[in-house]
C-alpha cells in the first residue's frame, strides 16, 4: 500500500462518518451506528494495509500516530453515542478526525520500512496504541466538558444509569489506559535503554499530564467543588496532553536530545 492512497480511504471514511453523524442528529440510531462502523472499517483497512506493506505498524512518526488518533476519535464517539445517547458527539468526533486527517494530507511525513533498533521492542506497539486510545478518550471527554460549559455546567444524558457520570467515566477509563501506556513505555525503555525512567522531556510531560488528570479526579470528589472550575481544569489537562504528545518536539530541551524523537 502506498501513502498516496490515503486521501481516497480517508475521504470515503469521512463521508461515512459524516452521514453517521447526520443520522444521529435525525434520531436514526441504528443507521448512525452501522454507517459510522463502516467508516471505521474503511479507515482501519488503510492502516492495516500500511502495516503489511511496511512490515511494522505505522507508529514511527507523529504523522503515523495521527492515523490512529483519527481512527480512535470516531470510535470513541461511537461508544459514547451508543452508551449515553449524545446526538452531537459523532459530529464533533468527525470534525476532530477531519482536522487530523487534513494535517496528514497537507503535511505528509516519511513512511518507510526502516525501523531503528529502539522501536523494534515488542512493548513499543502496545505502548503507542494504548496511549492513542487514551488520548482519544480524553479528547472526547474534553468535548463533553466544553459542551457542559456551554450548557451552564449541566450534562444532558439519556437512558443512562442514574448513578453514572459520563464525564467521570470517560476520565476514569482514559486515565486507566494512559496508566497502562506508561507502564508499557517503562518496560519498553528498560529493554531499549536499560532503565525504566530517565526524566526525558517526553517522560516528564507524560508524568505532568497523568498527574493533572489525577488531580481533576480528586478535585471533583471534594464535597464543595466548583463544577465550572473542574470543567475548565479538564480543558487545561487536555492542553497539557497536547504538549506531551507533540508540543515537546518544539522545546529546546528536546530538540536533538530527546530519545523519543523518531522523525529522522
Amino acid at each position: 500500500m502506498n501513502w498516496d492512497f490515503f486521501i481516497y480511504f480517508a475521504a470515503f471514511a469521512l463521508i461515512h462518518w459524516a452521514f453517521g453523524a447526520w443520522a444521529a442528529w435525525k434520531g436514526k440510531r441504528r443507521a448512525a451506528i452501522v454507517i459510522t462502523a463502516i467508516g471505521l472499517l474503511i479507515f482501519f483497512s488503510f492502516i492495516l494495509a500500511m502495516w503489511i506493506t511496511m512490515k511494522h505498524p505505522p507508529l514511527r512518526t507523529i504523522g503515523e500516530t495521527r492515523l490512529w488518533y483519527s481512527l480512535f476519535l470516531p470510535l470513541v464517539g461511537l461508544i459514547i453515542y451508543t452508551r449515553w445517547k449524545y446526538r452531537w458527539i459523532l459530529s464533533f468526533s468527525t470534525m476532530m478526525a477531519t482536522v487530523f486527517i487534513c494535517i496528514n494530507i497537507f503535511k505528509p511525513e516519511i513512511h518507510t520500512q526502516a525501523l531503528m533498533p529502539a522501536l523494534q521492542s515488542p512493548w513499543f506497539v502496545p505502548h503507542v496504541i494504548v496511549y492513542m486510545f487514551a488520548y482519544a478518550l480524553l479528547g472526547a471527554a474534553t468535548l463533553v466538558a466544553a459542551w457542559m460549559l456551554i450548557k451552564g455546567g449541566k450534562s444532558e444524558v439519556r437512558d443512562a444509569r442514574a448513578d453514572e457520570n459520563p464525564l467521570e467515566s470517560l476520565i476514569n477509563i482514559g486515565l486507566a489506559f494512559m496508566t497502562f501506556g506508561m507502564l508499557f513505555g517503562a518496560l519498553w525503555a528498560k529493554e531499549a535503554w536499560g532503565h525504566y525512567w530517565s526524566w526525558d522531556p517526553k517522560e516528564t510531560w507524560a508524568a505532568i499530564t497523568w498527574m493533572s488528570y489525577l488531580v481533576y479526579l480528586h478535585y471533583i470528589r471534594l464535597p464543595r467543588h466548583n463544577t465550572r472550575i473542574a470543567l475548565w481544569g479538564l480543558i487545561l489537562c487536555f492542553l497539557l496532553l497536547q504538549m506531551c504528545w507533540w508540543g515537546i518536539n518544539y522545546l529546546p530541551s528536546a530538540i536533538g536530545s530527546s530519545v523519543h524523537t523518531y522523525t529522522n
